[in-house]
C-alpha cells in the first residue's frame, strides 16, 4: 500500500462508519501507521485535526438529516455522537450559525462540509535537499518522556520545553559526556512505536550515539536503533518552526510522488552544535523509510 492509498483508505473508513464510535487506533490503522503518526500526517496536510475532521462531517450531515427528514433532535444527537441533545445544540450552533430549531424554518442557512478525497498536485517553485541513506544498527542513551495530544488532537507543544529544560538542568551535557559521537544531540519522536501508549500520546527523547556497552545513570535508558534505510532531509532554519514547515513538505510532494513510504516507527532530529534559534541554523531529519 503506498502513502496516499493509506490516508483515503482511512478516510473511507471514517466515511463508511461516521455515526459510529470511531477508535483513533483504528483509523489510523486503515493507512498502516500509528495513531501519533496518522494525526500529525493528517494535520499537516488538511489543515484541521483529525477531530475537527469528523465533528465538521457529522454536524454537516446532522444538518442535512435535520431539514430533510422529522427526526427528533434528540435522536440526531444520539446518532452522530452526542450524549445530550444540548451539547448537540450547542455545537451545531457554532458549527451552523443556527440551532436546529432555526436551521428547520431557515434550511438556507446552513453550512455544508465535504468529504475529503486524497489527490495528488504538483506545486511548484520548492525545492527540498535529501539524501537516501544505509544505515546499519546502532545505539543511543536518551533520556525520555510521554507527551499527550491536546484536546484538540494537536500534537503537543511541550516538546519545545523538554529541550529548554534538558539544557538548563545539565541533561544535555550528560549525553555529550557519555557519547561516543559527540558531534551531534538528537531528538527522537517514537510515535506509538515504542511502547504500548494509549491512542493520544507518544514518547520523545533526547539522544546521544553511544558505545553498545555503556550503562545508562538512573533517569536515562539504552536503546537500539535498528538498521534501516532513512530519508535524511536537510534543513535550515529556527526551530521548532522549520521541523514543522518541513514535515509539511514531506507529507505534502515527497512522499506522494518519490516512491518512498515511511515505516511509521520513529523520526530522529540531527542537531550539531549551533544556535537552533538562528535563522542560518542547518540540521536534519530522518526518517525510516521502504520502497514502493
Amino acid at each position: 500500500m503506498n502513502w496516499a492509498e493509506g490516508i483515503q483508505n482511512a478516510i473511507n473508513y471514517i466515511e463508511n462508519n461516521i455515526t459510529e464510535e470511531l477508535d483513533n487506533n483504528v483509523i489510523a490503522a486503515q493507512a498502516c501507521c500509528s495513531s501519533y503518526y496518522f494525526q500529525k500526517i493528517f494535520s499537516l496536510l488538511c489543515d484541521m485535526t483529525l477531530g475537527e475532521y469528523i465533528r465538521n462531517r457529522r454536524l454537516a450531515l446532522a444538518g442535512s438529516e435535520l431539514i430533510s427528514t422529522d427526526i427528533k433532535v434528540i435522536d440526531l444527537a444520539m446518532k452522530y455522537g452526542y450524549s445530550t441533545p444540548e451539547s448537540f445544540t450547542r455545537a451545531f450552533t457554532m458549527f451552523h450559525g443556527v440551532s436546529p430549531s432555526e436551521a428547520r424554518k431557515n434550511a438556507s442557512s446552513l453550512r455544508s462540509f465535504s468529504r475529503l478525497t486524497v489527490e495528488l498536485s504538483l506545486k511548484g517553485g520548492k525545492t527540498m535537499n535529501y539524501r537516501i541513506i544505509e544505515k546499519s544498527a546502532f545505539t543511543v542513551i536518551e533520556k525520555a518522556e510521554v507527551h499527550r495530544l491536546d484536546e484538540n488532537d494537536v500534537v503537543s507543544s511541550t516538546v519545545p520545553d523538554v529541550w529548554a529544560k534538558a539544557g538548563a538542568d545539565g541533561t544535555i551535557a550528560q549525553l555529550v559526556g557519555m557519547a561516543s559521537d559527540r558531534k551531534f544531540i538528537y531528538g527522537i519522536c517514537y510515535g506509538n512505536g515504542k511502547e504500548t501508549y494509549d491512542e493520544d500520546t507518544f514518547e520523545y527523547s533526547i539522544a546521544a550515539i553511544c558505545a553498545e556497552d555503556t550503562v545508562a545513570p538512573e533517569g536515562f535508558r539504552i536503546s537500539h536503533i535498528p538498521a534501516r534505510t532513512w530519508l535524511a532531509v536537510e534543513c535550515q532554519g529556527t526551530c521548532p518552526e522549520t521541523v514543522q514547515q518541513q514535515w509539511r513538505e514531506m507529507c505534502a510532494s515527497f512522499f506522494p510522488s518519490s516512491g518512498y513510504t515511511p515505516t511509521y516507527e520513529m523520526d530522529i532530529e540531527v542537531y550539531p552544535s549551533g544556535d537552533p534559534s538562528a535563522p542560518d541554523y542547518k540540521f536534519e531529519i530522518w526518517v525510516p523509510v521502504v520502497k514502493n
